[in-house]
C-alpha cells in the first residue's frame, strides 16, 4: 500500500508511583516497523514488545509496540529535562511520528503549606478557613473533613470551597462548631492538617423586664421590685454575659385602709304633727377611704314626743297670711343680693378691662398718625399681692387712650416697636433673706420636701394674668407664663428650680439615659388657662432610628411616669415638646417635676459631652494636677463645675470641646502625651485611664472627671507643654493641646457670664415679653380664624420653620397665640423683632384688610 502510517494509540503521559516501571504502548496501521525513541535516543530493538495483527473492516496490517520505563532510567536525566518518548511508524510511502509522552515520578510531601487555625466566632459572622496543600506531582486533591465527615457544598448552601482550596462558612451557626480537617491526596498518598477546632459563641442579651411586683407593704412604704433575666439570648460556647443589673428595686406606698367613724349625733327636731322627732348623725369621722369599713348602725334616729308640745289645732286664715308675708320677704332678699352680686362681678371686670388695656404698652405701639398723649391720661397700676410672708409689687405705667377714627396699616410703621426703657420687674427689700423664706416656706409642705435649700438654682415670682417670665442664670432653663395663663383675678406665687441629680432618684431601665437637667416648677395643682413653656438644655443626638426620647413627670408620691413620647401623637393634649439641637421646650398646662429620658434603639446613637480641662492658678509644690472633667453637654453642669473649680482656685485650660459618645459598650479613655520627660514626669502607672462606660451613659452622676498628677523634677520648672487624648473605644475622640506657664496666676476664662451680670431671675408683664401685648392681641385675632388665601396663623407657622407642630397648635383655642409664645420662649432676651415683622407682613400681604386698626385701640 502507498498509504502512510495512522496511528490507533500513541503513547499517553504516566506517573512513576514508588519503583514500579510503567509502560508505553503505541498502535499503527498500515506499518511495517514502530519503533521508540526516548528523550532523542532510540530505544534498544529488544526492549520492544511487538504483535501484529489484521484490521477487519480495511484488511490493513496493523502493528503494536510496548515498552517499559523504570523509576533509574528516569532519575538519571532527573533535573535537566522532562523524560519523554515518542513512537515512529514506517510503511513503504514514508514515516510518521506520535505525540510526545512524558513520564514523572510522582510524590505528594508530608507538610503543609498552610494549615487551617482554630477560631472563636460570634454566631452570624462569616469564617474562612484556609488550606494550602503540600507540595506534590500529580498536584493533590483537597477535600474537608467536619468532625471526620465529608463536608459537601452541593449539600449545603452556607458552605463553599474556593479555588485556592480555603473553606469559607458564610454564616457560622451553632451547628458549625466543630473540628475541621484539610486532606490532601493523589496517586501517591493521602496527607492530612492539624485539626481546627470552631467554636461558634453566643452573647447574652437581655430579657424584657417582668411587670413591676405588687408592694411588698400591705400598708404603709414598701419595696417592688422586677427583674429580667439573661435569655435573650442565653450565652453559649464561652459567649458574653449581660452587663447590667437583673433586679429592679424601686420604693412604693401603699394606702392604708381607713375604717368609717361616727361623728356626733344632732340635736333633737323639733316635735312633728305626727308627735315624733329625730336627729342624725354622718359617717365622716373619719370617712371610709382606701377600701375601709364602712360605719356600721343608722344614721337616722326617731322617736315618740310624750310631752305637752305635741298638741296640735287647725290653721286658721291668719295663720295663712303670715306664712305668705313671710315667703314673699324672703324671695325680695334673694332678689336683692342676687342684684348686688351681678354688680360686683361687672365692676369686678370692668377693672380687669381696664388693666388689660392700659397696663402693657408704654411704646411698644406707636405708628405714624397717633396724636400726643395727654399728661392727665397718664396712670400707674399698682398691684400689691397680699402674702402672708413677703411683699412684692407690681409697677407698670398706663397706656395713654387716643380719641380719633382714622385708621392705618401696620406696614406704614414699626409692627413690633420695642418697648422702651420701662421694666417691670418683682423689687425685693432684701432678695437673700426672702428668697431662703421663700424656699423654706415651700419645702414644709409635702409636695415640695425634696426642693433644695438653698437659693442659687431657684427662680420665684408673683405672677398675675398679665404673665411672666422665670429664669435661673447660666443654665439654659428658664418658664415662660404668657398672658391669661393665670386666670384673672387669681395671684400666683410661682417657682423655678434646678435639681442636682445625686438628690433626685430617677429610676432608668436597660439602656435608658438621662438626657436634660432634673427642673420643677410650680406649685403643681395650680388652674392653668393656657399652656406655660419650659425651657432647658439637653445633650442628645436626635434621631428617630437611634432614639426613643420620653418626658417623664414626677407625681407628688415620687413616682416618674411617662407623660409624652416625643415623635408620637400626644395621648394628652396637657403636654407637648418642641425639640431643638441644643434644647427643648415643654408646653405643659400642669406645672411639676420634668425630665428628659431617652432610651437607644441602636449602637449608633450618641450623647454629647463637653470636655473641660481645669489646672491650679499657681502651684508653689513640685506636683501639679489636671482634671479632665467629662459632662453632659448642658449649661446648667457645666456652671455648677465653674462654681466648684472657683473655689477650688482652678484656672480653665483652653476652650471645652464636644465629644458624641455612642451606645457601643466601649469605656471612654484618658491619656497624656509630648511631656518632656527631662522636665516632668508623669505619676500614672499605667498609659491610660479610663471611666466606665455605664458612668457616663446613665447621665446620673454629673461631675465625673480623670486626674492626671504631674511632677516637676525641678522647683524652677514653670512652663508644662503636653497633649492629652479622650476617645471612646472604636469611636471618636479630642486632644487638647496644653501650654501653661504654672509660675503666673492667672484667672479664669470670661466665657461665662458671672452671676451679677446675668440678669434678673424674675420678670414680671410687659419686660418678659418681646412682642408688645396690644401688637400680639391683634396679630391673634387676625390669623386665629382660617382664611380662605391662606393668610391665617398656618401661614405663619410655615414662615417660622414651625408647621411640623400644626397639630398640636391646631388642638389649642388660639394657635396664634401658641405661636407666638414659641418664638418668645426661643428668642428672649435676643431675638430679632425685625425678623418676626417680616414674617407677619408677609401673611398680611396675602389679605391686605388683616390689620387694619384704629388709633383708639392704642
Amino acid at each position: 500500500s502507498d498509504l502512510l502510517p495512522r496511528f490507533l494509540l500513541e503513547p499517553a503521559d504516566v506517573y512513576i508511583v514508588k519503583n514500579k516501571p510503567v509502560s508505553l504502548a503505541c498502535r499503527a496501521t498500515p506499518a511495517t516497523q514502530i519503533y521508540f525513541k526516548c528523550n532523542g535516543e532510540w530505544v534498544h530493538q529488544g526492549d520492544h514488545v511487538t504483535q501484529h495483527s489484521t484490521d477487519r473492516s480495511s484488511g490493513l496490517p496493523v502493528m503494536e509496540v510496548r515498552i517499559d520505563i523504570s523509576r533509574q532510567q528516569v532519575e538519571k536525566i532527573f533535573g535537566l529535562e522532562e523524560y519523554w518518548c515518542q513512537c515512529v511508524a514506517w510503511s513503504s510511502s514514508g514515516t510518521t511520528k506520535s505525540q510526545k509522552a512524558y513520564v514523572r515520578i510522582a510524590y505528594l510531601r508530608k507538610n503543609f503549606e498552610q494549615e487551617p487555625a482554630a477560631k472563636e466566632v460570634p454566631i452570624d459572622q462569616g469564617i474562612v478557613l484556609p488550606c494550602r496543600p503540600p507540595e506534590g506531582i500529580p498536584p493533590a486533591e483537597v477535600e474537608w473533613l467536619r468532625n471526620e465527615e465529608l463536608v459537601d457544598p452541593a449539600l449545603d448552601a452556607n458552605v463553599d470551597v474556593t479555588p485556592e482550596h480555603s473553606l469559607v462558612l458564610r454564616q457560622a451557626r451553632l451547628a458549625d462548631t466543630a473540628n475541621y480537617t484539610c486532606v490532601a491526596k493523589n496517586i501517591v498518598a493521602r496527607r492530612r492538617s492539624a485539626s481546627a477546632a470552631i467554636t461558634v459563641y453566643v452573647n447574652g442579651g437581655w430579657s424584657t423586664w417582668t411587670e413591676w411586683s405588687a408592694c411588698s407593704a400591705s400598708c404603709g412604704r414598701g419595696w417592688q421590685k422586677r427583674s429580667r433575666s439573661c435569655t435573650n439570648p442565653t450565652p453559649l460556647n464561652g459567649g458574653a454575659t449581660c452587663e447590667g443589673q437583673s433586679l429592679q428595686k424601686s420604693a412604693c406606698t401603699t394606702l392604708c385602709p381607713v375604717d368609717g367613724g361616727w361623728s356626733e349625733w344632732s340635736k333633737w327636731s323639733v316635735c312633728g304633727l305626727d308627735c315624733t322627732h329625730w336627729r342624725s348623725r354622718e359617717c365622716s369621722e373619719p370617712a371610709p377611704r382606701n377600701g375601709g369599713q364602712e360605719c356600721q348602725g343608722p344614721e337616722l334616729e326617731t322617736r315618740n314626743c310624750t310631752s305637752e308640745l305635741c298638741t296640735h289645732t287647725a290653721s286658721g286664715p291668719e295663720d295663712v297670711a303670715l306664712y305668705v308675708g313671710l315667703i314673699a320677704v324672703a324671695v325680695c332678699l334673694v332678689l336683692l343680693l342676687l342684684v348686688g352680686v351681678l354688680v360686683y362681678c361687672r365692676k369686678k371686670e370692668g377693672l380687669d378691662a381696664d388693666v388689660a388695656d392700659s397696663s402693657i404698652l408704654t411704646a411698644g405701639f406707636q405708628p405714624v398718625s397717633i396724636k400726643p398723649s395727654k399728661a392727665d391720661n397718664s396712670n400707674l397700676l399698682t398691684i400689691q399681692p397680699d402674702l402672708s410672708t413677703t411683699t412684692m409689687t407690681y409697677q407698670g405705667s398706663l397706656c395713654p387712650r387716643q380719641d380719633g377714627p382714622g385708621k392705618f396699616q401696620l406696614s406704614n410703621g414699626h409692627l413690633l416697636s420695642a418697648l422702651g426703657a420701662g421694666r417691670h420687674t418683682l423689687h425685693h427689700s432684701s432678695p437673700s433673706a426672702e428668697g431662703v423664706d421663700f424656699v423654706t416656706r415651700l419645702s414644709t409642705q409635702s409636695c415640695f420636701r425634696s426642693l433644695p435649700r438653698g437659693t442659687a438654682n431657684v427662680a420665684y415670682g408673683t405672677f398675675n394674668f398679665l404673665g411672666g417670665r422665670l429664669m435661673i442664670p447660666n443654665t439654659g432653663i428658664s418658664l415662660l407664663i404668657p398672658p391669661d395663663a393665670i386666670p384673672r383675678g387669681k395671684i400666683y406665687e410661682v417657682y423655678l428650680t434646678l435639681h442636682k441629680q445625686e438628690d433626685v432618684r430617677l429610676p432608668l431601665a436597660g439602656c435608658q439615659t438621662l438626657l436634660s437637667p432634673v427642673v420643677s416648677c410650680g406649685p403643681p395643682g395650680v388652674l392653668l388657662t393656657r399652656p406655660v413653656i419650659l425651657a432647658m438644655g439637653h445633650c442628645v443626638e436626635a434621631s428617630a432610628e437611634n432614639w426613643s426620647i420620653r418626658l417623664k413627670k414626677q407625681s407628688c408620691e415620687g413616682s416618674w411616669e411617662d407623660v409624652l413620647h416625643l415623635g408620637e401623637e400626644p395621648a394628652s393634649e396637657l403636654y407637648y415638646c418642641q425639640l431643638e439641637p441644643q434644647a427643648c421646650y415643654v408646653f405643659t398646662e400642669q406645672l411639676g417635676r420634668f425630665a428628659l429620658v431617652g432610651e437607644s434603639l441602636s449602637m449608633a446613637a450618641s450623647k454629647r459631652l463637653k470636655l473641660v480641662l481645669f489646672a491650679p492658678a499657681s502651684c508653689s509644690s513640685l506636683e501639679y494636677n489636671i482634671r479632665v472633667y467629662c459632662l453632659s453637654d448642658t449649661q446648667d453642669v457645666l456652671k455648677e463645675v465653674i462654681q466648684l473649680e472657683k473655689q477650688m482656685g482652678g484656672q480653665l485650660i483652653g476652650a471645652p470641646r464636644v465629644l458624641h459618645f455612642k451606645d457601643s459598650y466601649h469605656n471612654l479613655r484618658l491619656s497624656i502625651h509630648d511631656m518632656p520627660s527631662s522636665l516632668w514626669k508623669s505619676k500614672l502607672l499605667a498609659s491610660y485611664q479610663e471611666i466606665p462606660f455605664y458612668h457616663i451613659w446613665s447621665g446620673l452622676q454629673p461631675y465625673l472627671h480623670c486626674t492626671f498628677t504631674l511632677e516637676r523634677l525641678s522647683p524652677s520648672t514653670c512652663e508644662l507643654a503636653c497633649k492629652i487624648w479622650i476617645w471612646q473605644v472604636e469611636g471618636d475622640g479630642q486632644s487638647f493641646t496644653i501650654n501653661l506657664n504654672i509660675a503666673k496666676d492667672t484667672r479664669f476664662s470670661d466665657w461665662l457670664a458671672p452671676d451679677g451680670e446675668a440678669g434678673p431671675a424674675a420678670l414680671v408683664g410687659p419686660s418678659a415679653f418681646k412682642i408688645p401685648f396690644l401688637i400680639r392681641q391683634k396679630i391673634i385675632s387676625s390669623l386665629d380664624a382660617p382664611c380662605a388665601r391662606g393668610a391665617d396663623w398656618r401661614t405663619l407657622a410655615q414662615k417660622l420653620n414651625l408647621d411640623s407642630h400644626l397639630s398640636f397648635f391646631a388642638l389649642k383655642p388660639s394657635p396664634t397665640a401658641m405661636i407666638l409664645n414659641l418664638w418668645e420662649a426661643r428668642h428672649f432676651p435676643s431675638g430679632n423683632l425685625a425678623q418676626l415683622a417680616a414674617a407677619v407682613t408677609e401673611v398680611g400681604k396675602q389679605d391686605s384688610s388683616l390689620f387694619a386698626v384704629s388709633e383708639a385701640e392704642c
